[in-house]
């Protein structure tokens, strides 16, 4: 079913997602077993992740032969990994084979991935990112594709190439664009030029600003409604979720991903995620984990990751703890709940589809749009 989003209030209009992250943190099978439980549980979407491993669109398209209903979502493609009219091809294929299940995550990567694996600058991500959402649109809607930018020209002007127009359309007559944001700069970028919102360490208590700089954006491109800029837009946040009895194991389940992430995810000059945990109020605790993280102290930086961060950015503990806490994502605005699910088993991680199926119900109905 091609999708529309919406801007839900309560915790049974959220819909449920599952991020399954990329092969490496989970194998290749697992992924496969937990989108074909999330589909049977009528989660909304399953996202993929891609780093400098496996990539999103094999493993989507894979998901995709496997299910019958559930929507795909790259989280994300890698901008500097290809051309924005191969991002388009690519697009319209999964939607087409997939009926109208694709939605399109999009994001700069980090200056390390870019530079040092695709050798692509890094330079002025938030330009590159609005020229290329505009081709990609451009070329979805089958016009012929033409562009005269800083980052971009289409076609060159000083050859033989001329503008094409995508041959193929995709199902969905607006396929849904996303963005991975961090920056209060991008994530206005993000509200003016995108459908959605993917959010990474997201503490509903620590939203407020974010989800002001994303209806800035909004505001600006005359979308959502007056009273609410937000209407028909999607924030995506990943979620951590471990089902235990004990909070404080959950949390330690937890910190190695924290500590990756804060610690070792870009330079020490420039790390986004280093910088959004010292937004929301940990400062110094981020810059103890971010030293020992690049002097090699992996396990000492896990351990370094206040269980504050944690506690805020995770579900963590009973079906009760977790179940009481739920409802802050969609005061927060979230509209669809990204599931991570963090357990040493496949039978675990299947259990922890379970129990927030049961939390969160009516998974499968649409949110209200307006």
């Amino acid at each position: 079913m091609p999708f529309e989003p919406g801007a839900a209030t309560t915790v049974g209009a959220m819909r449920l997602a599952v991020n399954l992250g990329y092969m490496g943190l989970s194998s290749s099978q697992d992924m496969l077993t937990l989108a074909a439980e999330a589909d049977r549980l009528g989660y909304d979407s399953a996202w993929v992740a891609e780093a400098y491993g496996s990539d999103t669109v094999s493993f989507l398209a894979w998901i995709g032969a496997t299910t019958e209903r559930i929507g795909l979502g790259a989280a994300v493609m890698q901008i500097p990994a290809r051309t924005p009219a191969m991002t388009a091809m690519t697009a319209a294929t999964l939607d087409h084979l997939s009926a109208g299940r694709f939605r399109l995550g999009l994001g700069v990567s980090g200056p390390q991935v870019s530079e040092g694996w695709h050798g692509v600058r890094f330079g002025k991500p938030l330009g590159r990112t609005r020229e290329y959402v505009a081709i990609v649109r451009q070329a979805l809607a089958r016009q012929r594709v033409e562009y005269a930018g800083e980052h971009f020209t289409l076609p060159l002007p000083d050859g033989p190439g001329k503008a094409l127009k995508l041959t193929i359309a995709p199902t969905q007559e607006h396929l849904p664009i996303y963005l991975a944001a961090v920056g209060p700069k991008n994530l206005e970028l993000t509200g003016e030029i995108a459908d959605g919102w993917l959010a990474i360490f997201f503490s509903p208590e620590h939203s407020g600003d974010i989800i002001a700089s994303i209806a800035t954006g909004r505001r600006a491109a005359g979308k959502g409604t007056e009273d609410n800029p937000l209407a028909g837009f999607d924030i995506v946040p990943t979620v951590p979720v471990v089902v235990t009895e004990d909070v404080e194991a959950g949390a330690a389940a937890v910190a190695a991903y924290s500590a990756l992430y804060i610690g070792g995810m870009g330079s020490r000059e420039k790390n986004f995620y280093n910088q959004l945990a010292c937004r929301m109020g940990f400062e110094a605790e981020a810059a103890r984990v971010q030293e020992l993280f690049l002097a090699g102290q992996h396990r000492d930086a896990a351990a370094a990751v206040p269980f504050e961060f944690i506690d805020a950015t995770a579900l963590l503990g009973s079906p009760e703890r977790i179940g009481e806490r739920i409802g802050r994502y969609a005061e927060a605005g979230v509209t669809t709940l990204g599931v991570s699910p963090f357990a040493p088993t496949i039978e675990g991680r299947l259990e922890t589809l379970r129990v927030m199926s049961e939390l969160v119900p009516s998974t499968t109905e649409e949110a209200p749009t307006t």
